[in-house]
């Protein structure tokens, strides 16, 4: 039998509007994307040497297990239409607003006290499978996407399912089929508002970069002001890596938190987990002075991990009856303990 919730939930926020904000992000994020692909393909075009870089990987002192083959190029999205997803100009005015006030307000002092309530042994932790954590996400957002008319835990299997169809490893899948979960903190009480759920995240404690969207709008921070967050390295050493910076406090933070001690899942998959919003860093290469040996690898999974992330929408249902012994056999393989705490 399967393992009971046992922490009622009880909401004032609104999970549409949740999601509405979320997918106008992405829409932000897709277009990026897509331009991005463009000019290397130009480049690639334009190139006249046949070599390319080498991989890092085979040499790695932090490669320890064989991960099977997740960075090859993602094959599910090669006919889609990505011009179909809706266009910057209608949600250039919500992601305005949304980013003046998420970059006003983490600050370092936002995100100790997100932490401090998160590890607080005062807080009565929610406990749940995986698969129950995605049918509480499907209960409590459950108003149509405006890019699919289909439910969370549709839109969580196809982006496992696009991962699978791919050949990818399984911890990938795994990794596509829980990566929104971090979402649930706005119902368990672990954020303010949307600006501290979604949205691109960067490190705080450092200077913002001007490689962050819309970067004018940290001008309301405090802490860019402030005499050493404001400085290019603030309160870390150059090379401290990746691992080490502290990310603006958002679901996918809060699910890393969550899966780094209860699960199996490699230092790639939770790296995909941690970092997939993580867009100046993996697609615009700001804060390279943070980066020690082994995180691009890092950085190499989290790209391979980001067209599921942004592309794999589609309104052809999957049918949750027929996948689901696959997935929850899946689950139990990477959380063995299956009852997770959130």
């Amino acid at each position: 039998m399967a393992p009971s919730a046992t922490y009622p939930i009880t909401t004032t926020h609104s999970g549409a509007d949740l999601e509405a904000i979320s997918d106008a992000v992405d829409e932000i994020n897709v277009l990026k994307f897509k331009a991005a692909q463009q000019v290397t393909e130009l480049l690639n075009d334009d190139s006249s040497s046949p070599s390319s870089p080498t991989s890092t990987a085979a040499t790695s002192p932090f490669v320890a297990q064989d991960l099977g083959d997740f960075d090859t190029p993602s094959h599910f999205d090669a006919t889609k239409d990505h011009s179909r997803f809706r266009q910057y100009t209608a949600a250039e005015s919500r992601v305005l607003n949304f980013y003046t006030e998420q970059h006003a307000k983490q600050t370092v002092a936002h995100n100790l006290a997100a932490r401090a309530q998160f590890n607080s042994p005062d807080r009565k932790r929610p406990e749940m499978s995986i698969w129950q954590a995605i049918e509480c996400l499907n209960s409590l957002i459950d108003e149509s996407d405006p890019d699919t008319e289909l439910s969370q835990i549709q839109h969580l299997l196809q982006s496992a399912e696009a991962i699978r169809r791919d050949g990818k490893p399984r911890w990938m899948q795994l990794v596509g089929l829980i990566h929104d979960l971090g979402k649930l903190m706005l119902f368990f009480e672990l954020a303010t508002g949307q600006w501290d759920v979604v949205g691109d995240s960067f490190p705080v404690g450092c200077r913002f970069s001007n490689k962050c969207i819309l970067a004018e709008s940290f001008g309301a921070n405090p802490d860019s002001t402030h005499p050493v967050y404001s400085t290019e390295h603030g309160i870390y050493t150059p090379k401290c890596g990746v691992e080490n910076l502290m990310m603006s406090w958002g679901h996918d933070e809060y699910l890393y938190q969550v899966v780094k001690d209860q699960s199996l899942l490699p230092r790639e998959g939770l790296a995909m987990i941690r970092f997939h919003s993580f867009y100046p860093w993996h697609r615009e290469e700001a804060y390279g002075w943070a980066m020690k040996e082994g995180d691009e690898e890092l950085r190499r999974a989290v790209r391979a991990f980001n067209p599921y992330d942004l592309y794999s929408k589609s309104d052809e249902p999957v049918d949750v009856e027929a996948v689901k012994p696959y997935y929850t056999e899946l689950i139990d393989e990477f959380f063995p303990q299956k009852v997770i705490k959130w």
